[in-house]
């Protein structure tokens, strides 16, 4: 049964007002040095426990209430060091609305707000695809002191119809404000249970809102659409979290507790689900942030497959002798190779099996969508495959993505 997700952007009149987002900078030392105070504190609460005892006081209590201390301490911290990082995006749109003289539709304004991260220093910004909406005529974004910058332009935008959901905007003009760029982690070290903060500028309106919360899955393919109920996006390899997310909390951050990005906030399951968040890891996008940083244009490395992920059950399903890796398959009306593409070119076929690119394995942390999103468009890339019950080796060279 296809289950319908809800993306994060929110749209609000432009009557509302924008509320700053206050926070404060913190070096990523301190965090450092908490996470040893962490450990101190619980050396601490053990002698409290045994201090409580001699008196008779039931010590478990006093050693909750310590972890409970230390913990948000924690993310108290965590979320101070990112916060310089995270900026309320603002983001004013056209579309076709009434009917004016003699039957024609008019143009009229609409508003929305998202949230995003700061990746340089010299001012680029990711944030998602669906806060930029194709006919957006003016953006702005909020720092975390409240200063609003309003020359902000869109580099670029992935397309519609890709499961990369990501756009990157330049601050052009800083007003003399020094922009603290986030670290970014390595999402493939992420485990599930991890303790994660979602930061973002929920409902278009509280920015700054800091939420925890733990990795509840990974690896997880959605579809997702706006509350309108308009069209909606194939997303795939995407982290869950139960930290509470919610509208405008789109291209915002999920921080581990060394306060390094692992994703961006996405998707949130509608309904009656209880937070059940999504969002994509931070190495499905590092290509695309290296071609922005280094030419200063969206390229988007792309091979050319559609596929699904192999585990033991697929696998056991239909009689593969891999358990892990990515079965090219159509996907409905869709080839399962796009004409044209790198893939076609280097020979690729329905039903291969890629295991490995160069020599990294595809697996449950490491996706066929992982590890192209790695790479950058021109680069050559060796796939291991199986076809037919034997191994073969097939060079490919990554190409940018088409454009719509």
């Amino acid at each position: 049964m296809l289950q319908v997700f809800q993306k994060l952007a929110r749209t609000k009149r432009a009557s509302q007002k924008s509320i700053t987002v206050p926070a404060q900078s913190a070096a990523m030392g301190l965090v450092l040095v908490l996470l040893a105070s962490v450990s101190a504190g619980y050396f601490g609460a053990w002698v409290e426990n045994r201090r409580a005892q001699d008196f008779g006081i039931p010590g478990n209590t006093r050693v909750n209430q310590q972890v409970v201390l230390n913990e948000s301490q924690l993310i108290n911290q965590v979320a101070k060091s990112v916060s310089p990082s995270v900026v309320s995006v603002d983001v004013t749109s056209e579309s076709a609305a009434g009917n004016g003289f003699f039957g024609f539709s008019q143009p009229a304004q609409q508003q929305s707000a998202g949230t995003g991260v700061i990746i340089s220093s010299t001012g680029i910004v990711i944030t998602n695809r669906h806060v930029m909406p194709k006919d957006t005529t003016a953006v702005s974004v909020t720092l975390s002191d409240g200063t609003k910058l309003d020359n902000v332009e869109v580099i670029g935008r992935t397309n519609d119809n890709d499961s990369l959901d990501v756009a990157f905007l330049r601050i052009k003009d800083t007003k003399g404000k020094k922009l603290q760029a986030a670290t970014l982690g390595d999402s493939s070290k992420v485990q599930v249970g991890d303790k994660v903060v979602a930061i973002g500028n929920a409902l278009g309106e509280f920015q700054n809102t800091v939420t925890s919360g733990i990795i509840s899955g990974f690896g997880r393919n959605i579809r997702a659409s706006d509350r309108s109920g308009g069209a909606s996006e194939a997303l795939q390899n995407l982290l869950q979290t139960d930290a509470a997310i919610n509208e405008g909390n789109s291209g915002g951050p999920l921080v581990n507790i060394n306060g390094e990005v692992i994703a961006i906030n996405t998707a949130v399951a509608g309904g009656q689900a209880q937070n059940v968040g999504f969002a994509i890891p931070i190495n499905d996008v590092q290509g695309l942030i290296k071609g922005i940083l280094q030419q200063g244009k969206l390229l988007r490395p792309y091979l050319g497959v559609r596929y699904v992920a192999v585990d033991e059950s697929f696998a056991s399903q239909n009689s593969l002798s891999v358990k892990q890796g990515a079965y090219v398959a159509a996907g409905g009306s869709q080839p399962s190779i796009v004409s044209g593409s790198p893939a076609e070119k280097a020979g690729l076929k329905d039903k291969d099996i890629i295991t490995k690119v160069d020599n990294t394995d595809i697996d449950a942390t490491h996706s066929l969508t992982t590890i192209i999103g790695t790479k950058s468009v021109g680069d050559r890339v060796t796939l291991t495959i199986v076809r037919e019950g034997k191994t073969i080796t097939v060079p490919v060279t990554l190409e940018a993505v088409p454009s719509q």
